[in-house]
């Protein structure tokens, strides 16, 4: 005999899919939120940005967020991972790896992103530690310290006069071709930012601090803190299998509201944007909800009228 159906299954367990379920869980919904709990900032000690929580651990904001979450007892978690979906608006069907199946009216993919392995020696060894992606995130930990900034292209033209708002103590390695145009180099000069174009050899550190970037032509670059662009890819292949539209950076398309062209499928969080932070995240998460909550009830009414 089936289960009941879900009014909401949130496939994943970030900021973005705790927020969704926070408030589907005060709006009287029927929610399992499924997660595999292998978040994409575990490796990194400290959250920031994220107002009275400023500094917590990415680990300890979990437990928080299930704890208040668990006040409402509407909301479920499912400790798996979500291997396939099926269906259409009003009854989709969740199958995961250890073999549980859940119905469901709606679904919420906040499935974050996922790092690709990194292929720079001694990255791997630093991230999280002192090297980073997003200086909103940590570029107050690494203000006025010399920085490396590993990117290329039209992005370096971003990022460099973002980063000299936290340090004007910054060199660009572009670990190959830099791909910038006369007048991008130009404008690196005027602002006396170096430019290395030559592979990185490795990133020498001591327990998880960046002391040197060290280049295949023997080039060795002092620094405290690296940031860098990370190749990344959507955390489920999920969004794409159902139909969801996918940009050709991975993210899942939405409307402001959260909802994919898949009549009632939503995305929030990284999945869904390029600003990777948690409040961000949460605060999608909440839109999202509410967007279904509203939809839900909706259809209820015009059930019953």
């Amino acid at each position: 005999m089936e289960k009941q159906l879900l009014d909401v299954a949130i496939i994943g367990g970030g900021p973005a899919g705790l927020n969704a379920a926070l408030v589907l869980g005060r709006a009287r919904k029927n929610v399992a939120v499924i997660d595999e709990s292998r978040p994409r900032n575990a490796v990194t000690h400290e959250a920031h940005g994220f107002l009275t929580r400023d500094g917590i651990s990415p680990s300890e904001f979990r437990r928080i967020a299930k704890e208040e979450i668990g006040a409402y007892p509407s909301v479920s978690f499912v400790a798996d991972t979500a291997v396939s979906v099926v269906g259409t608006d009003g009854h989709f069907q969740i199958a995961t790896a250890q073999g549980k199946t859940f119905g469901s009216k709606k679904l919420l993919f906040a499935v974050g992103m996922k790092d690709r392995p990194l292929n720079i020696p001694g990255l791997a060894e630093v991230y999280g530690k002192s090297a980073f992606v997003c200086p909103y995130c940590d570029g107050w930990e690494l203000r006025d310290e010399p920085l490396v900034i590993i990117n290329k292209g039209a992005e370096v033209m971003h990022f460099a006069p973002l980063i000299s708002g936290w340090t004007n103590r910054f060199t660009i390695c572009t670990n190959g071709p830099a791909e910038l145009t006369d007048a991008q180099r130009e404008e690196l000069r005027r602002h006396r930012v170096p430019v290395f174009e030559s592979p990185i050899r490795s990133i020498d550190s001591n327990d998880g601090i960046v002391r040197h970037v060290v280049l295949e032509d023997g080039t060795t670059i002092p620094c405290m803190g690296l940031f860098f662009k990370p190749e990344l890819v959507t955390g489920s292949d999920l969004p794409r299998a159902i139909g969801c539209q996918i940009t050709d950076s991975g993210t899942v398309v939405v409307d402001e509201f959260g909802e994919t062209n898949v009549p009632g499928v939503y995305s929030a969080g990284d999945a869904a944007s390029r600003m990777h932070q948690s409040i961000a995240a949460a605060s999608m998460g909440a839109f999202a909800a509410a967007a279904i909550n509203n939809k839900l009830n909706m259809e209820a009414w015009k059930r019953n009228g």
